[in-house]
């Protein structure tokens, strides 16, 4: 699948974050289509790392567009964000959901859902997606980046020009895209309601429908 090219990222992060819905995300043979996302836009987001937090620590947004900024949150979950808009304009986009498209037994593997727990999980295996247990693999930023195996190591990672960790083209499958306000910042004040969060509606994957 040919990977994007930096000049899809380097644009406005609303739209960024819109037709990145149905791509491919790619990572050491696991293959998922991107279902959710959040935008991250500037200093002047609240919700945004580049307000708050040192910028030595989030770097990877100050830079060129199409790299990945990795981080850890509440200590355990890992989050992915690809970085957005001209150098120097710290934004992002936030990968929220995938839905499973190959490699679904590792992805289980790693995320702890194994036989011994699910014993439905042969089942799930062979093609039927549409158990609850396959939706839960992936369906929410922490959930996938664990599914795909993706840690600190990954942080800055240039998904264009490097490696077998990227995002591809997508299928030309019709959807209807949802927006919402963004979840979890309630501490952005007038910015977590800005209606920044997008999803392909009524996938099952996505980790909540209606924000």
């Amino acid at each position: 699948m040919k990977r994007l090219k930096r000049e899809f990222y380097s644009r406005d992060t609303l739209t960024v974050a819109r037709e990145l819905l149905g791509k491919f995300l790619y990572k050491d043979g696991l293959v998922g289509k991107i279902v959710e996302t959040e935008a991250y836009i500037g200093t002047e987001d609240k919700a945004c790392h580049a307000r708050w937090r040192k910028k030595e620590i989030c770097f990877p947004m100050w830079g060129p567009a199409g790299f990945t900024y990795v981080y850890l949150t509440y200590g355990m979950y890992f989050m992915l964000n690809i970085v957005t808009e001209k150098e120097g304009f710290p934004s992002a986009v936030l990968i929220r959901a995938i839905e499973p498209i190959q490699g679904i037994s590792v992805m289980s593997k790693n995320r702890g859902l194994n036989d011994m727990s699910f014993p439905r999980l042969p089942a799930l295996l062979a093609g039927k997606w549409e158990s609850k247990l396959l939706k839960i693999i992936a369906s929410g930023p922490g959930k996938l980046t664990r599914a795909l195996g993706i840690n600190k190591s990954h942080n800055n990672h240039d998904l264009i020009n490097s490696g077998s960790f990227y995002v591809g083209e997508g299928d030309k499958d019709n959807f209807v895209t949802g927006t919402s306000k963004r979840m979890g910042i309630s501490y952005a004040e007038e910015y977590e309601h800005k209606p920044w969060r997008f999803y392909i509606k009524d996938n099952p994957f996505v980790s909540k429908q209606k924000g």
